[in-house]
């Protein structure tokens, strides 16, 4: 591998335009890996609001060479037509991708594929027709066994292909990588890399909180089905009625937003309890986190969210539900784990927290966050995954 290394990162979710949050996680590894290769990024972005067509967007930040490439869907063509040629349009967007990167940026030396499949099969042309190896990180919880999602026989060969021409495949929690070897996708090189959190923003308050409430954080994309806001709304409801000496901050915003503000509004739970702040950037979101005293997940599946990672960098203690990774970094040490749909158990374990969360200890918390998601862990991670390509 020469040095330094021209690393492509092909990303099936990145921030845009659309979503600023979008596979801010994958952008974050990319951030890491500059620190010691150069790096380039190719997105594909389908773009609702536009007719049929090809936008390339490229920006060199935050040491990156950035290249999005949006393609419009909008036609007046029948929705089920568009589907079926959608897959035509991700595979041209990738050509015309790819081609400005060589011009711009030149041949990589090997690719960094993020989330499977389509991507994956990208790679593996790569290497076939031109001989650029790839690696694989999977952020997808697709694979477990709850969300029923990993099927149809083409995707599925396909994907074993992929991971089988890979020098190496990594995903942010143990329990995915099992949950993928469950559905054959084997590899001898198989690793774990975390998420990483920028440990120099996401820091603790050490100092007292002077609010007259007690208050607990929950951070999240707003899609019920798998974070289960309304079950967390239920428990809170159920709480308020054994006390008022709290607030609860929602941040996010997504898909069921509106229907969980509905839902707060049904159960009689006033702004002065429940606040929704919508989305939060920067020196936002760490604000948010830096206000509260511990932060709350009830996922009914998972992998493992980076707002976990950010709480515990702050110092946070956390309360989650035992589903997917979550509980290879949450202990009695730094919070509470309860079972997914459990609302008696998490109010318990909300109810614990209010009163005891100032019994754990901030500093511990994130110093062992900082020894597994920091930036210079996940870069000694990084480098080990791409060992594997010789």
């Amino acid at each position: 591998m020469k040095n330094p290394s021209k690393i492509l990162f092909l990303a099936r979710w990145y921030p845009d335009r659309y979503d600023p949050m979008m596979g801010l996680f994958i952008k974050r590894h990319a951030e890491v890996a500059a620190g010691f290769a150069d790096v380039a990024v190719l997105y594909l972005r389908a773009a609702p609001d536009k007719t049929i067509g090809y936008e390339i967007d490229h920006k060199v930040e935050t040491g990156i060479a950035t290249t999005i490439v949006y393609y419009g869907t909008k036609s007046i063509l029948p929705s089920f037509l568009i589907k079926r040629i959608t897959g035509f349009l991700f595979g041209i967007a990738f050509i015309k991708g790819y081609r400005f990167l060589l011009d711009f940026w030149g041949k990589p030396d090997f690719i960094h594929v993020n989330v499977l499949t389509r991507l994956g099969i990208f790679a593996l042309c790569l290497r076939k027709f031109h001989g650029i190896k790839y690696v694989i990180t999977e952020h997808w919880s697709r694979y477990l066994p709850v969300t029923g999602t990993y099927k149809g026989f083409l995707r599925k060969y396909f994907t074993q292909v992929v991971v089988k021409n890979a020098s190496a495949v990594s995903t942010v929690s143990e329990n995915l990588a099992k949950a993928m070897q469950s559905h054959g996708l084997v590899h001898a090189n198989f690793m774990v890399l975390p998420n990483v959190v920028d440990t120099e923003d996401y820091i603790p308050v050490l100092t007292e909180s002077k609010n007259k409430q007690k208050r607990f954080i929950h951070i999240s994309c707003f899609e019920d089905r798998s974070k289960n806001i309304s079950g967390l709304l239920r428990a809170i409801s159920t709480l308020a009625k054994l006390r008022n000496d709290f607030k609860c901050i929602m941040v996010g915003e997504g898909i069921d937003l509106e229907k969980m503000k509905t839902l707060s509004t049904e159960l009689g739970l006033p702004e002065s309890q429940v606040r929704f702040t919508g989305l939060l950037e920067g020196e936002k979101v760490v604000d948010a986190y830096q206000s509260a005293e511990f932060m709350v997940m009830f996922s009914n599946y998972e992998n493992m969210p980076v707002v976990i990672s950010e709480s515990l960098s702050c110092g946070l203690p956390v309360i989650a539900t035992a589903v997917g990774g979550i509980p290879e970094y949450l202990n009695e040490a730094n919070g509470r784990l309860v079972s997914p749909g459990d609302e008696a158990a998490l109010l318990g374990a909300i109810n614990f927290m209010l009163d005891h969360s100032s019994d754990f200890d901030k500093k511990k918390i994130r110093q062992n966050a900082v020894g597994i998601f920091g930036k210079e862990a996940v870069s000694e991670k990084l480098k080990e995954l791409y060992g594997f390509v010789k």
